[in-house]
């Protein structure tokens, strides 16, 4: 079925990710789905990068708005037009979650599309020959660029500039336009999107049709067509989970109103690219009906979980018990609906799997002597409009018992509903009103003492 597991696990460049609006976003600057494959394709069983001194994450951009959360991988690229309409990359490195929040910094600003296998040759190749192998936590390349600063990224680039200067210019190891022309056919807009009349939701519309084409329902680069987001996320379910049936069913969905195309975000739900405008009530209707529909995109109940403790060998809390808690006590959509834009996320350890750091509200499970805590952070991005800055989140203090950690987050959410001015999101008040209101709320809701204060993993997160 055309499908591998290889470079999926081990010390080597994992699978390169982008924007999941990639070729349909109407803020896109240069679609970045052929460089993704040209990328995955350099870097696939590449004999000089299957062994580094630990795991390699690389991400793409391609629009205004970094949805694909770039400086939060080892190296982040964001896809540019210089002033003379050039296309090229800038290029960050040295970001990661894990027990060492680190977001990436820019280490060139702009890196001519043709060379940007090169430049990432220089990229790892130095990482690879002075990455810690002592040392498992100490590997990423974050640390390293820590720990080097400028020297690092000095020795990147006069790697980069002998790569150059070992043949004529570098010639014959650019990227030819006619290789970029071939993987770029294989994401060519289907045959059947063309520009059509728009057809917009009829004023009339029940509530529950237009709150989900408000949260769910994305501009489109083709007159006439929508990006439509099925929620995955809903009650009964761990967010994110689908059974094979709610599989079947969303592939249904895709052949009839998406061209057959469906993908993954990275949020954990997934996207039709290819709905045309006026097919939007009947795909609410059938989407409604597979459990797809819940009008929360952006919302607070579209949370990122792990699976933590029930699934994963790893995990020092459970995840989906306190994401469930959660669904349950913001049931209500005009609640859920007045609080706004919020990214909540869970991990159930350190290794931050649900992007606790990212969250503008975190929670890291902790193990106290075999007891479940949970920490929450405040403030985190991943880049995106939300929070248009990459910036770990804040630990409000020591961790809650398994029974409060609901309760501390609906107190901080009361605590935004109380103290936010006109239109404000929660992310802007929380940095107008910096952490101590927030941190008194969830205090309140104490029903026992931390015996130890803080857990090892907290101090180092």
């Amino acid at each position: 079925v055309d499908m591998h597991g290889i470079q999926t696990s081990g010390n080597c460049i994992r699978n390169i990710t982008t924007d999941a609006l990639a070729g349909v976003a109407v803020d896109e600057v240069v679609d970045p789905r052929p460089y993704a494959e040209v990328l995955r394709q350099w870097s696939t069983l590449h004999p000089e990068f299957a062994f580094l001194p630990r795991k390699f994450k690389i991400a793409i951009s391609g629009a205004r708005e970094d949805r694909a959360a770039i400086a939060w991988h080892d190296v982040g690229l964001e896809l540019q037009r210089n002033a003379a309409g050039e296309v090229g990359f800038r290029v960050l490195v040295g970001g990661g979650m894990g027990r060492t929040p680190i977001v990436a910094s820019e280490i060139r600003a702009f890196v001519p599309w043709q060379q940007i296998l090169l430049y990432l040759e220089a990229v790892v190749r130095v990482y690879n020959r002075f990455g810690r192998r002592d040392n498992l936590y100490k590997a990423r390349i974050k640390i390293l660029v820590k720990a080097e600063g400028q020297k690092y990224f000095d020795a990147v680039n006069a790697e980069f500039d002998n790569i150059l200067r070992r043949d004529v210019n570098g010639a014959s190891q650019l990227i030819p336009q006619a290789e970029l022309d071939r993987v770029a056919a294989s994401f060519a807009r289907p045959a059947a999107v063309q520009p059509r009349t728009d057809a917009a939701l009829a004023a009339d519309a029940p509530l529950a049709t237009r709150r989900w084409a408000e949260r769910n329902v994305h501009a489109h680069q083709v007159p006439g067509y929508r990006a439509v987001t099925l929620s995955v996320k809903r009650g009964g379910q761990p967010p994110g989970d689908v059974s094979d049936a709610q599989m079947d069913a969303a592939a249904d969905l895709a052949d009839r109103f998406s061209c057959g195309e469906l993908r993954v975000t990275h949020d954990q739900n997934l996207l039709l690219p290819w709905v045309k405008s006026d097919d939007l009530v009947a795909l609410y209707e059938a989407a409604k009906a597979a459990g797809y529909a819940t009008p929360n995109i952006g919302l607070v109940t579209d949370m990122i979980a792990c699976p933590g403790g029930d699934f994963c060998a790893l995990a020092n809390a459970r995840s989906i018990p306190v994401a469930e808690e959660l669904t349950e006590r913001l049931a209500d959509l005009d609640e859920v609906f007045d609080l706004g834009d919020i990214d909540l996320h869970i991990s159930g350890c350190i290794n931050s799997c649900g992007h606790h750091h990212s969250g503008h509200i975190g929670i890291l499970g902790v193990d106290k002597d075999g007891t479940e805590w949970y920490q929450v952070t405040l403030g985190g991005s991943d880049g995106s409009n939300h929070a248009p800055v990459a910036v770990p989140g804040k630990v409000i203090g020591p961790s809650f018992a398994a029974s409060e950690i609901a309760d501390a987050v609906e107190a901080i959410l009361d605590t935004y509903r109380a103290q936010r001015q006109t239109n404000e999101k929660f992310i802007d008040a929380v940095k107008r009103l910096g952490l101590e209101p927030f941190k008194a709320a969830a205090n309140a809701c104490r029903t026992t003492t931390a015996r130890h204060g803080e857990p090892a993993e907290a101090a180092a997160a």
